[in-house]
């Protein structure tokens, strides 16, 4: 992007059985548009004695966007949803009020070695919709849409952008793009793009103003409607962004709220277990001390 304004690279981060790369938040850029929180998760390769266990959880105030690179996870929540989110899918999880939901191994993998790659994504909720009734939304890679041109491929994972419109139910105006580069191309597409705009590079590398970087960052633009870049060769990137709240948000450990008193309530239901529960799993993680 031509008019740079941050740069955030990623940060190691131990989720108990794996490590992640920790994007947002960040101490000098909190939110972009309404994106609060992403992880890089992997790549990981696991043998047959290491599973991802995440046990149910809780969140309000937010949608959880993943997807997947490489490998399979199992969904399951409290709403009675039980998923298995594959490559190129989208699983998109509002919180609204209060959701709990676990994430681990398909159990027909956990005998076997396998791969883990992805992102996982926290989108706020605007302050109208924070308190609202929580629910699931499944979109294979085939409804997502997705199109070439000038040599390069487009996939608008969520939101609106480049006339099109993703299927999966944002709630407040946002893109997630997914663009990929097999040979050096320069884009001009800030007239496309509304609101905040920040790009993440997932291999290869871009250049801006004579500047090459490279893959596990953020670049966070000044202004939108300048985002002017050369992919190299073989590059894939994610564009997102949106319209920033005029709001705060606050965020504690899994639960995002304009209010520190919704923040308190659902630490309190947390820990006397007010959240509903997930049909057959007893586990659960605890509140952070």
């Amino acid at each position: 992007m031509s008019n740079i304004d941050l740069i955030i690279e990623e940060r190691p981060r131990d989720l108990g059985n794996f490590m992640v790369g920790r994007l947002l938040p960040f101490r000098g850029k909190r939110m972009v548009g309404p994106f609060i929180f992403i992880d890089h998760m992997g790549p990981v390769c696991m043998d047959d004695h290491q599973n991802m266990d995440v046990p149910p959880h809780p969140h309000i105030g937010l949608s959880t966007l993943t997807y997947l690179f490489e490998g399979n996870i199992m969904h399951r929540d409290s709403l009675g949803t039980e998923i298995e989110i594959t490559p190129g899918q989208v699983n998109w999880m509002t919180a609204g009020k209060g959701i709990v939901h676990s994430e681990r191994t398909p159990e027909y993998l956990r005998h076997s070695g396998k791969m883990l790659h992805g992102l996982q994504i926290w989108v706020a909720l605007p302050l109208e919709l924070e308190e609202t009734e929580p629910s699931f939304y499944h979109a294979s890679e085939e409804d997502l849409p997705h199109w070439e041109q000038n040599g390069i491929s487009y996939k608008l994972i969520a939101g609106k952008a480049f006339g099109h419109t993703s299927p999966v139910p944002v709630y407040s105006p946002l893109f997630f793009v997914e663009i990929k580069s097999k040979d050096r191309q320069t884009l001009r597409i800030g007239q496309e793009l509304q609101g905040e705009a920040a790009m993440y590079i997932l291999e290869g590398s871009i250049e801006s103003d004579g500047e090459h970087f490279e893959p596990k960052r953020i670049l966070v633009a000044k202004d939108s409607s300048l985002c002017d870049f050369t992919m190299e060769a073989n590059t894939t990137i994610y564009v997102f962004g949106g319209e920033a709240f005029p709001e705060e948000r606050l965020i504690y450990w899994n639960f995002v709220a304009s209010r520190q008193e919704l923040i308190d309530k659902a630490k309190k239901d947390w820990q006397e277990q007010n959240f509903p529960k997930i049909a057959g799993e007893t586990e659960f993680v605890p509140l952070p001390s």
